[in-house]
């Protein structure tokens, strides 16, 4: 099947924005850590892989050729974010603003730019490992779709997750936390968080059977990337 754009359908348009909304809502919860059992992880992931869920949904159904067009959206949206909260940190608060009764304007700028804020570091980190990880789990699930002819849909779905959540995770606490910290406890790091965004991956597999084969259904529509270019930054 030849490369083309899909129609601008009403799911389209859901999972399209739904893929945008966890991208960015996951990296304004990420400051925040917490312990799930054992693992120590920021709070990010618990919304972060339903965007690889959703990627899986859009490579699936519509191509790889859509899902990079979207990928490239959540991109730019992530982006517009973090400038606009950036701006809204720097711009002083009055002096009666209070986040409660509690702090006074200078202690309530504080939490505000603390909890927002972001460092470059972690940006330059956070950005990179989506890229990447998002365009090889896209990359990964269109050519096992064709190798395996359209069979075999949890190998597509978890294999693709495996690949792209592998080196989100990597390159992220590589970048964000290379130096700071020993190689062991990077390596840890990035483990339980390859683990855990996997383990959400395989628990949600029977959803994502269920959305796909709906939506396949009700737009018609299975693409198969036998003469896709691959190159994520052909736009």
């Amino acid at each position: 099947m030849k490369e083309k754009p899909a129609p601008l359908s009403r799911w389209l348009m859901i999972f399209s924005s739904l893929f945008i909304t966890a991208l960015v809502v996951s990296n304004i919860v990420a400051v925040k850590l917490i312990a799930l059992g054992p693992l120590v992880l920021p709070a990010g992931v618990i919304v972060f892989p339903i965007s690889y869920i959703l990627g899986d949904v859009l490579t699936e159904v519509y191509g790889y050729a859509i899902a990079r067009r979207i990928i490239w959206t959540g991109f730019f949206a992530n982006l517009v974010a973090v400038i606009f909260i950036a701006i809204s940190i720097h711009i002083p608060p009055v002096q009666f603003w209070q986040v409660n009764h509690f702090s006074s304007a200078a202690e309530s700028q504080q939490a505000f730019a603390a909890v927002l804020g972001f460092s470059p570091r972690l940006l330059v980190a956070s950005f990179t490992a989506y890229l990447v990880g998002e365009f090889l789990n896209a990359f990964v699930m269109a050519r096992l779709k064709v190798k395996t002819r359209g069979r075999f849909l949890w190998v597509r779905t978890i294999g693709s997750t495996i690949v792209g959540e592998g080196a989100d995770s990597f390159i992220f606490i590589a970048v964000a936390f290379g130096g700071l910290y020993g190689a062991p406890d990077l390596l840890g790091t990035a483990l339980s968080q390859w683990v855990f965004k996997t383990g959400y991956e395989i628990l949600a597999t029977p959803i994502t059977y269920w959305v796909i084969n709906h939506v396949k259904k009700a737009e018609n529509m299975d693409v198969f990337d036998e003469k896709t270019n691959f190159n994520p930054l052909k736009f």
